[in-house]
């Protein structure tokens, strides 16, 4: 790798500067960027007090409500920002055991379980249940990539929910979905 002109202190303010504009760049994204090694992106984080991907990723989520209709464990990909009852994201890096061996693309279905697990996280009830989706692949997603997924309520009647979920590589849509979302009465919940 080749050894970077900036100095210690210009290169800490532009990683600080890198991450105020993106927190979800990896340490890895950020030695490409400034041409150092991951180890020394490592000291700098160390050095600036700045945490580490996951760190920042529930830092940045925890400005939203709760969860209320699953656990965040069956929630697919990394909650980055909820309003209940309106909207959410969450980021998804796609790793090797998500993608085809031969072509390193991601499944369908981790991309779909993405929008559709938001979607339902979005409502605000105590469960519900996806009754209808219509999707849409744009383009295939691959090993490495992040797909960021955003969810917005559209319509609500009753307990029946439109919710658009559109997910998205570094700006470009790989993904679009409409979900009929329904809200499961408090009562007909088991506990």
């Amino acid at each position: 790798m080749a050894k970077c002109s900036l100095n210690k202190n210009t290169r800490q303010r532009q990683l600080s500067r890198y991450l105020e504009e993106d927190p979800f760049l990896t340490d890895e994204d950020l030695a490409s960027i400034l041409k150092v090694s991951v180890q020394t992106i490592r000291l700098d984080r160390f050095d600036l007090q700045i945490p580490e991907l996951r760190e920042r990723v529930k830092n940045v989520a925890r400005g939203g409500r709760q969860l209320r209709t699953m656990s965040g464990g069956e929630l697919v990909g990394d909650l980055v920002d909820l309003e209940i009852g309106n909207s959410g994201m969450s980021i998804l890096p796609v790793t090797p055991a998500m993608t085809l061996s031969k072509t390193s693309v991601a499944r369908g279905h981790h991309i779909f379980a993405q929008a559709n697990s938001l979607a339902v996280a979005v409502i605000d009830a105590g469960a519900a249940l996806t009754g209808a989706a219509r999707v849409s692949y744009k383009r295939p997603v691959y090993c490495g990539e992040k797909i960021l997924a955003k969810a917005v309520i559209k319509i609500k009647k009753g307990n029946k929910y439109m919710v658009k979920v559109t997910s998205e590589v570094k700006d470009e849509i790989v993904f679009k979905g409409k979900f009929l979302v329904f809200a499961l009465q408090e009562e007909g919940v088991p506990q």
